[in-house]
């Protein structure tokens, strides 16, 4: 999966036209760490001493949307308030550092910047002190702000992000007008939304609320998938939107468009702070969907940058190389991930069959894998949705074909199954035949070669009993393990 949203990635990218660019409006603030130890409680009170070492500040809110865009090679505009005050001045150059475009910045004279301070220990968040006025900004800024966005949209940006942190900027009025002209123009809108009413957003393409956001709108159970992406399907309905994209934290993110729910696992393989991770993947989405990948393909590929910032600490926008080596990396890690133990193949199954997958199971040795392995394993995978591989250990190998095969170890000829695009998961099993496995399996589809005659396909009855079907594929003449052995020794 990853090779080809990495090549379509690239592709798109390369096709694209370079006045493509993002527009985001929204909350602006600056984001302040105070990095420390901490070695001792204080006396004065039960609170720990930290000796800072050291203080950093960069773009947050809205600004780390743009931020993010910026890292992955993609233009964009930022409209929003900064305060007439100090850390107002240091914002706005800390935004135009990272290159993007700040002409539609409003100086508000009734709001000072808001400022957000994180106290970390190590890599231990400990205390966040917020600076923030929550009176509504004046009618005159509003609107200022509002032809400000106009003009920007009349230039046509290729996709439309509204960074809503619920600090007053996106108010409904204000929504609904960018989001009427982004129609009118054929702009797309994608939320990242807050609070408890989403009906301002009506009409955009899509939100993407984390999971916790998404049950308290939905006034759903976070602690039922099923529930939660059922009522986020109707908020998209009642909202009149193209898709939701959920996001699950550990467990991945769920596209929940008009026809189907698309579940995308996590990727992240150790979290250190999640800020920011939101802004990421709104931002990765919206330059997908920019240079005109697939919607769900620019989800995978947002969901791979989220996997990146959560390791990082503090707020920090992803880079287009980061993205780069994570996909690559990822596509290492998903093949080995494929191999499996037999609880885990029938969690698996149990899982990708409860999603309305069909799964399909074949069987083999696999020794010296050649192409007609390959072939066979391909129209294998096309009779259904995902296919798993049983592979004879060693030792049931050398039972049914003597003490010198395999010639392949039964690790590297798991590994190089798992690497096949067509292979969804290889599970080894050491009994004589795959029956048990079978059983407890339960596939939909039994695959052999048509070298064999269905009567006498071990499990086939069993597939049958439970409404599923044998397939026999031809077998590829002249390709044979044995063969290519002989070969060698000749």
């Amino acid at each position: 999966m990853h090779t080809q949203l990495l090549e379509s990635y690239e592709r798109h990218l390369a096709a694209c036209g370079k006045d493509n660019w993002v527009l985001v409006i929204g909350d602006l603030m600056l984001d302040r760490y105070l990095f420390g130890k901490v070695e001792r409680i204080s006396p004065e009170a039960p609170v720990p001493v930290m000796l800072i070492e050291r203080e950093t500040e960069c773009v947050g809110g809205a600004a780390n949307v743009a931020a993010n865009l910026a890292g992955l090679g993609m233009t964009a505009h930022l409209c929003g308030f900064v305060g007439a005050d100090e850390d107002g001045g240091r914002l706005q150059r800390a935004i135009r550092d990272i290159k993007v475009n700040t002409q539609s910045l409003v100086q508000t004279q009734n709001h000072s910047t808001i400022v957000k301070t994180r106290v970390v220990g190590g890599h231990q968040q400990m205390l966040r002190l917020d600076r923030e006025n929550h009176a509504p900004y004046s009618a005159k800024d509003a609107q200022v702000l509002l032809d400000g966005t106009l003009q920007q949209l009349s230039q046509k940006p290729a996709v439309v992000i509204l960074s809503d942190y619920a600090k007053g900027v996106l108010t409904p009025q204000f929504c609904q007008a960018v989001i009427a002209e982004c129609r009118f123009l054929g702009i797309p809108v994608l939320v990242d939304p807050k609070g408890q009413d989403f009906s301002k957003y009506a009409g955009a393409t899509a939100i993407t609320p984390n999971k916790r956001e998404a049950a308290e709108v939905c006034q759903a159970d976070i602690r039922n998938n099923a529930i939660l992406l059922s009522a986020a399907a109707k908020l998209r309905a009642d909202l009149n939107l193209d898709f939701v994209a959920v996001t699950r934290g550990e467990e991945g993110m769920s596209l929940v468009d008009a026809d189907t729910t698309t579940h995308i696992p996590a990727t992240a393989k150790q979290v250190f702070d999640v800020s920011g991770a939101g802004d990421t993947v709104i931002a990765t989405l919206a330059m997908g969907m920019a240079i005109g990948m697939p919607v769900i393909e620019a989800l995978h590929l947002a969901n791979v940058a989220a996997g990146i910032v959560v390791g990082k600490v503090g707020t920090a926008p992803v880079a287009r190389a980061e993205l780069l080596v994570a996909l690559s990396q990822a596509e290492t890690q998903q093949q080995a991930d494929k191999i499996c133990s037999r609880d885990q193949a029938i969690v698996r199954s149990q899982a990708w069959q409860a999603q309305g997958a069909k799964v399909v199971f074949t069987n083999g040795c696999f020794d010296l894998l050649h192409a007609g392995h390959v072939t066979y394993l391909e129209q294998a995978r096309i009779l259904g949705d995902r296919l798993i591989v049983g592979l004879n250990t060693d030792a049931s190998v050398k039972k049914l074909k003597g003490e010198n095969r395999p010639v392949i170890h039964e690790a590297d000829r798991a590994r190089v199954l798992a690497a096949l695009e067509a292979v969804d998961a290889v599970v080894l099993f050491d009994e004589d035949t795959p029956l048990d496995l079978i059983k407890a399996l339960k596939p939909q589809v039994l695959v052999k070669g048509d070298d064999y005659a269905e009567a006498d396909v071990v499990g086939g009855a069993e597939v049958k009993a439970w409404g599923g079907k044998v397939a026999l594929i031809p077998v590829v003449p002249g390709r044979s393990s044995s063969g290519i052995i002989k070969k060698l020794a000749s």
